[in-house]
């Protein structure tokens, strides 16, 4: 397929302000200009124009008159609405992804997953948390991704990015990945792969259930382990 260079600079732009985004530069409720974003983006006026109007048509911006764009506000509805479509999205993913995984790659995840938890129970030593956290987040949203693009499924992928831009300005506001949180997700992966390495699809699925159902919780202040499972 041949990418016109108008669809580049569109792809450059929402590139732009999703890097922006994930890096804290913009923040949930913040109000910014046509001019901060074609800054931030540092492309034309026009195509800055058309960004706006796809962040619109996915829920990321909402243009507020004599104000400018405002980024998505963190609420309860917005998390509740995320967190049931990531879940509705990754169950069905997980169900096909235990069936038609290979057991190479899925003992890759295993030493993945084992590995971070080992440095999280010995002590980073010399690692700067951040950049450990970070490389963690970055490896547990691979994870996840990986499971749903192996649908094979195009429009399913794109809108699962989209929602999990959305969990990203959820994370910023109230689940942001902590030292002490991180060993009971990299617990909840390595339920769903043992799940996996069994080829149990049900099984991937509870398990895959309950780790995003404790993300959500956490997100809406509810104490997880109190609620029935």
């Amino acid at each position: 397929m041949v990418i016109s260079e108008q669809q580049s600079s569109r792809q450059r732009a929402y590139e732009a302000f999703t890097r922006h985004l994930l890096a804290h530069a913009v923040r949930p409720g913040q109000f910014v200009s046509q001019r901060e974003l074609v800054e931030l983006t540092g492309l034309p006026v026009g195509v800055v124009r058309e960004l706006v109007s796809r962040l619109e048509a996915e829920g990321l911006v909402m243009t507020v008159p004599h104000r400018g764009m405002q980024i998505a506000y963190v609420g309860i509805d917005l998390i509740r609405d995320a967190f049931q479509y990531r879940a509705m999205i990754e169950r069905e993913a997980v169900a096909s992804f235990a069936i038609a995984a290979s057991a190479e790659e899925i003992a890759d995840w295993r030493r993945i997953h084992e590995a971070v938890l080992a440095t999280c129970e010995r002590g980073l030593g010399d690692k700067d948390p951040a950049v450990f956290l970070a490389e963690a987040q970055a490896m547990d949203f691979n994870f996840h991704t990986t499971i749903v693009d192996a649908l094979g499924n195009a429009i399913i992928s794109d809108a699962y990015r989209v929602n999990s831009l959305k969990l990203s300005l959820v994370r910023q506001e109230r689940g942001r990945l902590t030292m002490a949180l991180l060993p009971l997700a990299m617990k909840d992966h390595l339920s769903i792969i043992t799940a996996l390495e069994k080829s149990d699809a049900v099984g991937a699925v509870e398990a895959m259930a309950r780790h995003i159902m404790r993300g959500r919780n956490r997100s809406l202040g509810i104490d997880s382990e109190s609620e029935p499972r």
